[in-house]
């Protein structure tokens, strides 16, 4: 039984309405005040909250704005009530996070209706999260053990052979064991250093002086690191023939630290899931109000769906094609862009042509 809280000084109104939400099987919940109101549902978690907009002491709209404010309240759906409709009222009441505006008098109809409304998109949002969850659960059950255990084996079994066996065994293979602990701790290091540069992006995100620094940074000339780093993705995939570059030499509003940190992100991606003997063209250029860069490849392609799912821990048909990582370099990338005033986007043909683009906004002129 979905519970209803009526916050409404009203009691003839709030009787109408417990006798009408009654007769369709709702329990309804009452509080004669804001202030009351906001604790009962902090106590009872409803379903559901219709509001008056006119009372004293608390009106809706400061009611509304503490209820969105708190977290075991913040997700619950809020229809406001009000005897005074306006354009204005409406557009502040959204503002504030209300789901519905109720014009006062209201027939049962139009309160069965918003009600019905509100509940069904409740719970389309409720099981589309439960869906979001389940899928980021399964992605970390399936890759995150597979991450840490593939390098791990490699450090210890070689390991354990060169300090038992390394005197018996030839220079050449000491040097291959070698290679293969070397590879494996940079993989284990990167995996690391995207946890924790993931960490402190979210960290960065809720702070707002700091992000107000973050973007008063610049990298006046960046050509050289963007070749430098794309050069070395190139090279750590046996690809460097494989790479074009277009690079003007453009001031980008970003530490060159991040900077960095999207280009290696991007460029190691765009070879990851291309073929050798297809290009992948990294371009920086300038618009009249944004620097732009992005890196194209013809690969596999991400779909519709994909793009759309584009987060954290989300790796796209694991199950059947090899990957390594936890997805977190794409994720980086846009929220290093988001932090940084611009976005990330990505236009891409499955099996066919794949760009992903950083755009920037330039500091206003002074």
């Amino acid at each position: 039984m979905k519970r209803i809280l009526v916050i409404d000084d009203d009691e003839s109104l709030r009787d109408m309405v417990r006798a009408a939400l009654d007769q369709k099987g709702f329990e309804v919940l009452e509080a004669d005040s804001g202030v009351a109101g906001i604790e009962k549902a902090r106590k009872e978690l409803p379903d559901l909250i219709l509001c008056d907009v006119q009372m004293q002491h608390m009106d809706g709209y400061l009611t509304l704005s503490v209820l969105r404010n708190e977290p075991t309240t913040a997700a619950i759906p809020v229809i406001l009530m009000t005897g005074q409709p306006d354009h204005s009222g409406m557009r502040h009441s959204m503002e504030l996070g209300a789901d519905d505006y109720l014009p006062k008098p209201f027939t049962l109809d139009s309160l069965y209706a918003a009600v019905n409304t509100r509940l069904k998109k409740a719970q389309v949002l409720r099981q589309e999260a439960e869906k979001q969850l389940a899928d980021l659960r399964d992605n970390i059950s399936l890759m995150l053990p597979h991450e840490l255990r593939t390098p791990l084996n490699g450090i210890l079994a070689y390991g354990e052979l060169l300090a038992v066996e390394a005197g018996r065994l030839p220079a050449s293979e000491v040097a291959e064991m070698g290679q293969v602990i070397h590879d494996s701790g940079k993989r284990l290091e990167r995996l690391v250093e995207n946890f924790l540069i993931y960490a402190q992006i979210e960290l960065l995100g809720a702070d707002a002086q700091k992000v107000t620094a973050l973007r008063q940074k610049e990298t006046r000339s960046p050509a050289k690191l963007v070749e430098e780093h794309a050069r070395d993705q190139a090279y750590a995939a046996s690809r460097s023939d494989d790479l074009v570059l277009d690079l003007a030499d453009v001031p980008v509003p970003i530490s060159a630290d991040y900077l960095a940190k999207i280009v290696d992100e991007l460029v190691q991606n765009a070879f990851k899931f291309s073929e050798r003997g297809r290009q992948v063209t990294v371009t920086l250029s300038e618009s009249s109000n944004s620097v732009v860069l992005s890196v194209s490849d013809r690969g596999r392609g991400f779909s519709t769906e994909h793009i759309t799912k584009v987060g954290a821990f989300m790796q796209f048909d694991r199950k059947v094609l090899e990957q390594q990582g936890l997805g977190l370099g794409l994720v980086i990338a846009k929220r290093l862009s988001e932090l940084h005033g611009g976005a990330l986007s990505i236009q891409s043909e499955r099996g066919a042509t794949t760009t992903v683009t950083v755009r920037l906004p330039k500091a206003p002129a002074s």
